[in-house]
């Protein structure tokens, strides 16, 4: 029987396959209808290694990463203070990222950091957890409503200078 990906928090000396693991899936993600060359931009800025050392060691982040038995990285989670286009009552974090890779999915990585980030949220004392989700990804909608998440409003998600609507949900702790 094969061992079980690991999952755990992730530190600073973390950064460099986080920020593999998030260039490669949103790429995988978005690449059929985002434009290239502001996604691949988007990429190198938003899921550099040095933005990822930095969310490490903010004390109002957290972040989880589910490694293979052989130590490669195959999905992670970020879970932050909520930038959202909604109003946020105090007690409130958003779940940021959370992303497997394609040949991973399905296999209960996205299960297991859901359940991470929402024990991480209680014992942190949130009331409230948040998320944005691509409004045409309907089965991750699926997926987030089965742990109780419902659409609560919409907001805009620039790539380079397109604007794409993301749903944004929330459930409560």
């Amino acid at each position: 029987m094969a061992e079980t990906p690991r999952l755990r928090r992730a530190g600073a000396d973390d950064a460099a396959k986080l920020a593999l693991l998030g260039q490669a899936t949103f790429l995988t993600a978005f690449a059929h209808d985002h434009p290239g060359d502001a996604l691949v931009a988007h990429c190198t800025d938003q899921h550099s290694e040095s933005r990822y050392a930095a969310w490490a060691v903010d004390p109002a982040t957290a972040l989880w990463i589910i490694e293979t038995p052989l130590g490669a990285p195959i999905g992670y989670a970020m879970m932050t203070e909520p930038e959202l286009d909604v109003p946020v009552p105090p007690g409130g974090l958003e779940l940021k990222r959370i992303y497997a890779l394609t040949g991973w999915q399905n296999a209960g990585l996205g299960r297991r950091l859901v359940e991470a980030v929402i024990e991480e949220a209680r014992a942190r004392g949130a009331n409230r957890l948040y998320l944005c989700v691509y409004e045409v990804n309907v089965a991750a909608r699926r997926f987030y409503e089965r742990f109780g998440f419902a659409r609560i409003g919409t907001q805009k998600f620039m790539v380079g200078d397109t604007a794409f609507t993301d749903h944004i949900m929330a459930r409560d702790i």
